[in-house]
């Protein structure tokens, strides 16, 4: 990994051990393919004897539904898939944040942004550049000033802006992931200066995913496919902010007829998860996609059962 500024110093300790998690947004309950990433970063902790945690990252609160974190909750348990320590809520952990925007600010690695998704559209567009559809836009650099400084962020000028993280001149970030092997991305022509802090003051899922891994002590991140893109994003920032890089293990992707990512926005099913039946149903689906072979198959077997055989093949069908 290449990083063109100094990092600061970490205030948080290292973890002892393999920590892993589950951070599942509670705009829906689970379906198919979060139960791929739940299962596969629940089975990875317990092979590596660690601790797996359930974190639930309700910060877009607009786009959060009332009850639905318990409905995962219960979905989770009825598949057998138990915690190890108290669920965090990002809800709960804006002042954390907003110490680490600070921080960072204090360093004049920020600046305050007013543009919209449509200007920075139509920028690109007289610069040449299209972007397909469901690619994210690179930012073009329209608002971030000639020289850095520290900013007063509170002031009332800055009320309905956004503020992004300045990139370096070079920003090539390298990292190897255990399940898809060395990864490289090139955060200035790929992503450009991304945001931290929206005009409507919500914090981004990168910075806070990065100050919750760090704070919790996540040693192992184990997650779905779809957000690899955001890797390197967030492994800068681990290394601005002095904190630990955890390892990462990106798992396929669970897709409908028609090639797209099975998700809330696509009006994916929720699981079944009414009785232990129907439970183990989705359960062994789930292994399917994540490429575990010679489970146990009986109507009689127990979800406890079947978990203890999926764990002891784990490491070795998956990496």
């Amino acid at each position: 990994m290449i990083l063109a500024v100094s990092t600061f110093k970490n205030p948080s300790s290292p973890a002892i051990g393999y920590r892993g998690r589950f951070a599942p947004s509670p705009t829906g309950p689970l379906h198919a393919g979060s139960l791929v990433a739940a299962l596969g970063s629940w089975l990875d902790a317990r092979k590596n004897g660690g601790k797996w945690l359930l974190r639930i990252e309700d910060l877009d609160t607009p786009r959060c539904i009332p009850g639905v974190d318990h409905q995962i909750q219960t979905q989770l348990l009825a598949c057998g898939l138990s915690w190890d320590e108290k669920i965090i809520y990002q809800s709960q952990r804006q002042d954390a944040y907003q110490g680490a925007l600070e921080r960072l600010n204090e360093h004049k690695c920020l600046f305050p942004c007013a543009c919209s998704r449509q200007t920075i559209a139509n920028t690109l567009e007289t610069l040449g550049i299209r972007t397909p559809r469901n690619q994210e836009m690179v930012y073009p650099g329209t608002c971030r000033p000639p020289e850095l400084r520290s900013y007063s962020i509170q002031n009332p000028t800055y009320l309905k802006k956004a503020w992004r993280l300045a990139l370096p001149e070079t920003c090539q970030v390298e990292f190897k992931d255990l399940a898809l092997g060395s990864q490289s991305q090139n955060l200035n022509t790929e992503v450009g200066d991304f945001v931290l802090r929206r005009s409507d003051g919500l914090f981004t899922y990168q910075l806070a995913v990065v100050v919750d891994d760090a704070e919790q002590g996540i040693t192992h991140i184990v997650r779905g496919k779809d957000l690899l893109s955001n890797t390197a994003r967030q492994i800068y920032l681990q290394g601005l902010l002095g904190y630990q890089q955890p390892q990462y293990l990106h798992l396929p992707l669970v897709l409908d007829e028609h090639g797209e990512k099975l998700s809330k926005q696509t009006l994916a099913t929720q699981i079944n998860t009414q009785d232990e039946k129907h439970a183990l149903l989705e359960l062994r689906k789930a292994a399917v996609y994540l490429g575990l072979n010679n489970l146990p198959d009986s109507a009689n077997t127990t979800i406890a059962e079947w978990l203890l055989a999926a764990t002891l093949v784990w490491r070795s069908e998956v990496s």
